[in-house]
């Protein structure tokens, strides 16, 4: 009787060597682009203390509340209303509150207030998996710490923008909006909270609660009843106090400076309880219902939140997933693998399989991109390998040039071939100028 066969974790997914064109360069642009724009890399571990993430990314929240991979210290007690172990370990759902408590624990803000940083890795939410969002998922960010500036926060989206403009992407539309402050947020809570109430009876199950907790989130439901409702309401900068207000208009007239084509929206907020005033998100028209590929704003309360200085901050975070799938849509498959050999060296003959694998050394030694047959195939079958593979020269060896110490080079395109000394090989391939060394020839 077979085994049953074990395959991947619900949430998951594999990427095969066929889809890793389109992954190689976005995560190339976004370094490139990242350091361009002077932020420098940060990695933090991918599980934290809880406690982080129910301060930082709130209580209230869908990710704590309910999408957190978390292990509980032995006989720790739960957040009111929510099932979730405030001391223990959790694998990150996100990649800003393990930032900021890194500035903070290393004392970054000693060093110097002002950083950029930017981040590349995987996060892990409980949620019900789909197209394009996983459990294991990955996300490239940058958290641009110590300033207020609105400059900064125009910065931050025509970084987001960038990225997906040099891979490709030209369906990709910029919503913008403000959440205000300390100051004008609460009479744009009242104002919200009031109006939903009277339609309380409208509303989904789930956004009725959020009501009650925090009405934010009912802005954010994916339920399509709640979103008519939200469609009726006027939008919060309504209720902006003037600072907010000309922050965001500093704002609006930086990204038209820079030609940055962007939308407003009255309704966008994160759906994560540290964002202040600047909010913004990036979609893509073939994703479908959820199509958002970059969520960012400021955060200037996050730091103090954590036990720092106070400190205002912006950033963003891009889903990975989210975006090979919109360039999968918009350019097609990814190409095929770019790892092709520069040279591939065929065996004539077992005796000269040793002198094939030291040429093949010899010339990844020197740079080149070399690989040989490992299986045992035929001459014949090794230079069809060798076409499928696309490599444009071949190396022969077989008892003549193992004798003679040559080594015979078959140019595959021009269909021509020559023996030159072993001492002279790597020479005479450079000489070529076929692109021969490194990765991706």
């Amino acid at each position: 009787m077979a085994q049953e066969q074990i395959k991947s974790v619900q949430g998951t997914e594999d990427v095969l060597p066929g889809r890793w064109g389109h992954w190689r360069a976005l995560y190339a642009t976004a370094r490139r682009l990242f350091e361009r724009y002077g932020y420098g890399e940060i990695r933090t571990p991918i599980f934290e203390d809880t406690r982080l993430f129910v301060k930082g990314t709130g209580e209230t929240t869908e990710i704590v509340e309910k999408q957190m991979y978390s292990i509980p210290r032995a006989g720790t007690t739960t957040t009111p209303g929510a099932e979730v172990a405030v001391e223990g370990i959790t694998l990150r759902p996100e990649g800003t509150p393990p930032v900021i408590r890194s500035y903070l624990e290393h004392n970054l803000h000693k060093q110097r207030s002002f950083q950029k940083l930017y981040y590349i890795g995987p996060m892990f939410r409980r949620e019900r998996p789909q197209r394009g969002r996983l459990r294991q998922f990955h996300q490239l960010g940058v958290e641009a710490i110590g300033s207020d500036s609105p400059l900064l926060d125009a910065e931050t989206i025509i970084l987001a923008a960038d990225i997906l403009r040099e891979v490709g992407l030209s369906g990709s539309k910029t919503f913008i909006n403000s959440m205000g402050c300390a100051e004008c947020r609460p009479a744009m809570r009242r104002r919200l909270h009031a109006a939903l109430a009277q339609r309380l009876g409208e509303l989904g199950e789930d956004d009725r609660e959020r009501l009650q907790r925090n009405v934010f989130r009912v802005l954010d439901s994916k339920d399509e009843r709640s979103q008519a409702i939200v469609a009726d309401l006027p939008p919060i900068t309504a209720d902006l106090c003037p600072a907010c207000a000309a922050h965001y208009d500093q704002v609006k007239a930086a990204l038209a400076t820079a030609g940055l084509e962007f939308e407003e929206d009255g309704h966008l907020v994160r759906g994560l309880d540290y964002y202040t005033r600047t909010v913004y998100e990036i979609k893509h028209e073939s994703l479908g219902a959820r199509d958002t590929l970059c969520g960012g704003g400021r955060y200037d309360d996050l730091v103090k939140l954590l036990g720092g200085p106070p400190m205002p901050c912006v950033g963003f975070a891009m889903g990975a997933e989210a975006t090979i799938l919109a360039m999968e849509g918009e350019l097609g498959a990814a190409p095929e693998s770019s790892m092709r050999p520069g040279v591939y060296v065929v065996c004539f003959a077992e005796e000269a399989r040793r002198a094939c694998f030291e040429l093949v050394q010899e010339l990844r030694r020197a740079g080149m991109s070399a690989d040989m047959d490992f299986e045992g195939r035929s001459p014949k079958a090794q230079m069809r390998a060798a076409n499928r593979l696309g490599a444009p020269i071949c190396l022969l060896m077989g008892p003549d040039e193992l004798n003679a110490n040559k080594v015979t080079i078959k140019a595959m395109a021009a269909k021509k071939q020559w023996s030159v000394d072993r001492s002279e090989l790597v020479r005479e391939l450079e000489a070529q100028s076929l692109g021969l060394r490194g990765e991706g020839t």
